[in-house]
């Protein structure tokens, strides 16, 4: 049914200078169906808490499931691409995200759309690194900028304008049509993959390292199951303790195993560069906030100010349009100024916005929420393209495929906690508050107040990035 895969040269032949754009669209494409399964379905949380009768520290495992099998399956995708090359990972990967989609509308359980959302966050995880790595590998510096803005577009887009259109299938079809919202883009990527992307060229077969995968894994899933149970057993509990204690000692030993195996999971020789370690900081509370964000927003609308799911949908679209057109200038921006500065500049706005949300709470009006909103898009709209071209295109091009994974995993690990931290410290603080006049609004924005918190602290590790020289990418396939 597929014809046979063309070479990269015979594909860049064929089609010219555009051949690279085409191939940043298809990735594109297969990371906006991932992106859409994460934020649309924030717009189905409260209809699945009224369904099967979940509180918020419950129901949000569907969205926490999601983020942690995103964040862990990233981890081997530096191998998968070696091992099986870039066109077959990628068509893979969106196989199974359309496979899973399809399930979950059919799903008849709790449990049945928890497995649902961990398939479909395992594809979307390994789609991920993929964009940036396109950008990095086959765009010179001068362009580099243009392209990340047209990747980003679609990864910050997504989030801004996902739950007008998941609130209209929830109010109309119920929450089960939410699943359903990516499959277009699903079967867009598979056509699109399937005509541009190029034959993998022969993999290399140097072994997994099952061990460190092992290791970092298992601190991952103590950190965020320790998170998401605050609420239910207490900062001081010893279910606590014990999280914390296992999440530290995996740490430990994945960085002594790191450090004597010859082909370890991660390098951790990247780390010794100041500007991606901050960088690294930055994605990683850059994804706290965006998440973080994208969970609240919706459920604070519905479930503190009362609008319906399209209603709730319909406040966000004035920030979406501002992302569409915040974000191309962001890479223009980027092209022609320091991208540290741009993405500063870019964490300012997006930080400061959620004040407006803290400090006006229940008196705020539709003409301020629009504007917060529209005030924070603008700045997610600079961050993205500036912060992964100042932290990444400074390194080596061997350096380039674990590099993308380990920023990559940083900002969806920090979605792991923006979601659980956020969900748990807002049902938290409902609690404290149970029973006083405005305690709902008292609590989300207490909510507010950290994200806004959270992502302002990360200005301080921008500003530690250097600014280094990009390294010019040499004229090759994704995966070489």
């Amino acid at each position: 049914m597929i014809r046979r895969a063309l070479s990269f040269d015979a594909l860049s032949q064929r089609h010219g200078p555009r051949y690279k754009w085409l191939l940043l669209i298809t990735v594109a494409t297969g990371t906006i169906a991932g992106v859409l399964a994460t934020s649309a379905f924030n717009v189905a949380v409260t209809a699945l808490s009224q369904q099967f009768g979940l509180g918020h520290d419950q129901v949000q495992w569907a969205v926490t499931g999601f983020m942690a099998a995103m964040t862990l399956s990233m981890l081997p995708t530096s191998w998968l691409l070696d091992r099986i090359g870039f066109r077959r990972l990628f068509l893979a990967a969106v196989a199974v995200l359309t496979v899973a989609s399809v399930a979950g509308s059919l799903a008849h359980s709790f449990g049945e759309v928890v497995l649902a959302r961990v398939l479909q966050g395992a594809a979307a995880g390994i789609l991920q690194p993929l964009g940036t790595l396109v950008v990095l590998r086959l765009f010179p510096p001068h362009m580099q900028g243009r392209a990340s803005g047209l990747l980003t577009l679609g990864l910050v887009i997504t989030p801004a304008v996902a739950p007008a259109f998941g609130g209209v299938l929830v109010d109309h079809f119920g929450w089960a049509a939410i699943f359903l919202l990516n499959t277009p883009f699903c079967l867009a990527a598979l056509a699109l993959g399937a005509w541009l992307l190029p034959a993998p060229s022969p993999g290399q077969k140097h072994p997994f390292d099952w061990t460190g995968a092992l290791l970092l894994s298992l601190a991952t899933l103590a950190v965020v199951d320790g998170v998401t149970s605050l609420h239910r057993s207490g900062v001081l509990s010893t279910w606590t303790a014990a999280h914390a204690a296992l999440t530290l000692l995996t740490l430990a030993a994945f960085v002594r195993h790191a450090r004597r195996s010859p082909a370890p999971l991660i390098q951790l020789g990247l780390f010794g560069s100041r500007t991606f370690t901050m960088g690294s900081v930055v994605s990683f509370t850059y994804g706290f906030g965006l998440y973080g964000s994208t969970y609240l927003i919706p459920v604070f609308l519905q479930s503190a100010l009362g609008y319906s799911a399209t209603a709730a949908g319909n406040a966000l679209i004035p920030g979406g349009i501002a992302l569409v057109l915040s974000t191309p200038l962001a890479g223009r921006l980027t092209d022609q100024y320091p991208p540290k500065a741009v993405a500063i500049a870019g964490l300012l706005l997006f930080g400061g916005s959620f004040f407006a949300f803290y400090v006006l709470g229940q008196h705020i009006g539709y003409a301020a929420l629009i504007a917060a909103t529209v005030v924070g898009r603008i700045g997610l709209g600079l961050i993205l393209p500036a912060l992964n071209l100042a932290t990444l295109r400074h390194l080596a091009p061997h350096q380039l495929a674990q590099s993308s994974v380990i920023v990559t995993y940083a900002r969806q690990l920090g979605g792991v906690f923006g979601i659980a931290m956020t969900a748990v410290f807002v049902e938290w603080r409902e609690g404290a508050y149970s029973g006083q006049a405005g305690g709902i609004f008292t609590a989300y924005g207490q909510g507010f107040f950290l994200l806004g918190a959270v992502v302002l602290a990360a200005m301080l590790a921008a500003l530690l990035m250097r600014g280094q020289p990009p390294v010019a990418p040499p004229v090759a396939p994704p995966q070489a």
